[in-house]
């Protein structure tokens, strides 16, 4: 499994959020990598053996992407199933949703917009249409 900011990576961004007690934040940097793997599944960079980016600006792309993801699962409640934080108001019979409020329509993964623009800033993700 790739993953691709580390702990420390994570504590040195400006206004990072602290991590709350009991939180691993190791896993939490893994799931969020997935999150950003799955987001990339079209992208074309240059990679090592292990699948990691060798080039430098892709690499901090991708850990600034995986740390902003960090955040915004955390914002959403900790829910990163990708059902939090989605919706303003939702009713179960009959249903009935309203304000969407998460990633793209269509898109699988529910990526927070830091994390988007990160992606899209290096050139690895097209247009998005919300």
């Amino acid at each position: 499994m790739r993953v691709y900011a580390t702990p420390e990576q994570y504590t040195a961004r400006p206004g990072a959020r602290p991590i709350p007690p009991g939180e691993d934040i190791a896993a939490l940097l893994a799931r969020a990598s997935e999150d950003v793997d799955d987001a990339l599944l079209t992208a074309i960079y240059d990679t090592d053996t292990d699948g990691m980016p060798t080039d430098p600006d892709v690499a901090a792309a991708l850990a600034a992407a995986t740390c902003a993801q960090v955040e915004y699962v955390a914002e959403q409640g900790g829910d990163d199933t990708g059902a939090a934080g989605q919706w303003d108001s939702v009713s179960i019979g009959p249903v009935a949703m309203s304000g969407r409020k998460g990633g793209p329509v269509g898109s699988e993964v529910d990526l927070g917009p830091r994390a988007l623009r990160a992606l899209r800033r290096a050139g690895l993700l097209p247009g998005v249409v919300w």
